[in-house]
């Protein structure tokens, strides 16, 4: 445990980060996930929504740059693949 005040305090944000990190993490999957899913109608309009996940990711800092134009390139393929 930890025994200065800053350390305590540190303690509570990483605590915090982590919980809205893995909320942000997790909305991501399921969006992905539910793209993947979804039948040739339904993706025109969830690859908006999913790319927006994948933004708010990156802009949040859950994802990298990369790493999230990377997925938006793949689903972007997907879309390309399925029309």
């Amino acid at each position: 445990m930890p025994q200065h005040k800053s350390a305590w305090k540190r303690m509570r944000t990483s605590a915090k980060d982590r919980a809205r990190n893995r909320e942000v993490r997790s909305r991501l999957r399921l969006s992905i996930r539910a793209y993947r899913e979804a039948t040739p109608m339904e993706k025109a309009d969830l690859l908006a929504r999913t790319v927006s996940e994948v933004d708010n990711a990156h802009r949040k800092g859950v994802l990298k740059k990369a790493t999230a134009n990377r997925i938006k390139s793949r689903l972007a393929k997907l879309a390309s693949a399925s029309a």
